[in-house]
């Protein structure tokens, strides 16, 4: 039996302001150095920029003290750090390409993007009181995800750029669907597993030791395959087809604990990339810069040539160990710096030291993410906060591998800190939608809540109860009291803990189909 004796948890918030006065700090300091080291002096607009860097870190620091106290009190200064440094990167490319003769003004429009996004994680944490609310919507959330996936695709409003049809445009404003519609269907996937999961899990012939799922299951994982197919080759983006299909693949692999699907799914991607380039010309093209980087005919390419990719590399040699710090280097020379290469600009001017720092950053963020995915008390908590904790670390492996050559460049873009509103926009409703888990994962149980005790000793108790009162087991399906305080409950589906009844989880009735209150004989 474990006993786990009453203590007082802490909230962390303290910590918290400490964390973001440094986040704070770096990206201010980071900015200030750019205008020092380009222009010998600060920048025009230093004070309004240190303002709403400072506001940004008040605002949500107030947000997550009122209603989330509880949550992950590294999750909003990490994610600010990342955010600052890359305005500051982005505000130096701005200078370099002004420098050049071409007028560039990305830095503001980042700045702007940043405070919209962070006002919409502060409404996530505010409006989504429990996170399990999400699950009455899993089927409209699938619609609507699908639904923004092929909204590009409407004649005269998808905006073709680069190759990608992954924009719409609205009048001055254009914004990428595909990266909200990755959140929705990460909600669908989360709630659809978590009703699906011991079929997927339990179901299926053995061979050779693999436990493989049945045909009919297969169901799901063709579709998912499909989707991801289909923005490959009609919307010609490879990352956010690699992206989609990863995030299935790993939140099945979290639900049922199979290794078959892994297997499965990395054998049908491999089969449908090998199909695409052999069949359209731009996934050809990726393939053929990546292996080919160096060569002569495919460097000095018109379109489509090699010369964005190997000027990266020439950058990241440039820097060095320790880079050539802020903005004394020549990130500007390469195409999309301050988007898609971020990356090798940062390498570039930070050096080996300050990238493996930045990276250090992205690894904790996801190392929370999923820490919290273990420690929240529902099976839909834990796919979403898997899923979402997988999409940021995916999405950074899927850059840096492309701008180091490892793997093919795909076109995402570093989270946070690449130039490009709607990713980071759909970056901070992620981290609204972790705070708030993060919150219900480590909220302690109300006073008086009573022991934790081992599945086994709780089955006993329950049964000891049935047989005094005359009722038989009836299963899931309601929750039961006893009198006075439970002592402790059990979710039967996971098997794991749960708070007891009065906590705010159950305020709205929500899930409570696999809950069991048990008392102590």
């Amino acid at each position: 039996m474990a006993t786990v004796a009453p203590s007082r948890i802490r909230t962390g918030r303290a910590a918290e302001v400490w964390l973001l006065l440094l986040a704070v700090a770096l990206g201010v300091g980071g900015y200030a150095l750019v205008g020092l080291n380009t222009g010998d002096a600060l920048p025009e607009d230093f004070g309004r920029y240190a303002l709403i860097l400072a506001a940004v870190a008040v605002v949500l620091h107030l947000v997550v003290r009122w209603r989330a106290r509880y949550a992950d009190p590294l999750l909003v200064p990490l994610v600010l750090a990342l955010n600052g440094i890359g305005l500051a990167m982005i505000h130096r490319i701005d200078i370099g390409m002004t420098a050049r003769g071409i007028p560039f003004a990305a830095g503001p429009r980042q700045l702007m993007w940043t405070a919209l996004g962070a006002v919409l994680a502060a409404a996530v944490i505010i409006a989504l009181r429990d996170h399990r609310t999400l699950r009455r919507y899993t089927f409209t959330a699938m619609v609507a995800g699908l639904v923004l996936l092929v909204l590009p695709m409407t004649p005269g409003l998808g905006v073709n750029r680069n190759g990608a049809q992954l924009w719409i445009e609205v009048g001055p404003l254009s914004f990428q669907p595909a990266e909200i519609a990755k959140i929705l269907l990460a909600i669908f996937f989360a709630g659809y597993l978590v009703t699906n999961r011991d079929v997927l899990t339990l179901a299926g012939p053995k061979i050779l030791g693999l436990q493989l799922p049945r045909v009919r299951d297969l169901g799901p994982l063709l579709l998912a395959w499909a989707v991801a197919i289909g923005v490959l080759v009609f919307e010609r983006d490879l990352g956010t087809s690699l992206l989609f299909f990863g995030l299935f693949v790993a939140m099945l692999y979290v639900a049922t604990e199979r290794a078959s699907w892994i297997i499965i799914g990395l054998l049908m991607f491999a089969a449908g990339a090998l199909l695409a380039v052999n069949l359209f010309g731009h996934v050809a093209d990726r393939f053929d810069i990546w292996l080919n980087a160096l060569d002569n005919e495919i460097y000095n390419r018109e379109f489509g040539g090699s010369g964005q990719l190997v000027r990266g590399l020439f950058g990241l040699a440039l820097g060095g160990l320790m880079g050539a710090g802020w903005g004394e280097g020549f990130p500007h020379l390469t195409t999309h710096a301050n988007s898609d290469f971020i990356v090798s600009a940062l390498g570039e001017e930070l050096g080996l030291t300050g990238l493996i720092a930045i990276l250090l950053i992205y690894l904790v963020l996801a190392q929370r993410g999923l820490r919290m995915a273990i420690g929240v008390r529902d099976g839909f908590g834990k796919l979403l906060a898997s899923g979402l904790a997988f999409t940021l670390a995916f999405q950074c492996f899927v850059v840096v591998g492309g701008v180091t050559r490892l793997i093919p460049l795909t076109g995402l873009t570093m989270p946070f800190m690449a130039a490009g509103g709607s990713s980071l926009v759909a970056n901070w409703i992620i981290i609204g939608l972790l705070v708030r888990i993060s919150d219900s994962s480590r909220r302690p149980a109300a006073e008086g809540g009573g022991e934790v005790v081992g599945a086994e000793t709780a089955r006993i108790a329950l049964s000891a109860q049935n047989e005094g009162t005359g009722e038989g087991p009836d299963g899931a399906g309601r929750l039961r009291r006893r009198g006075g305080t439970p002592a402790a409950v059990y979710d039967t589906a996971d098997d794991v803990p749960r708070v007891p009844a009065n906590d705010a989880h159950d305020q709205d009735g929500d899930d409570d189909q696999h809950t069991e209150v048990v008392q102590r004989p």
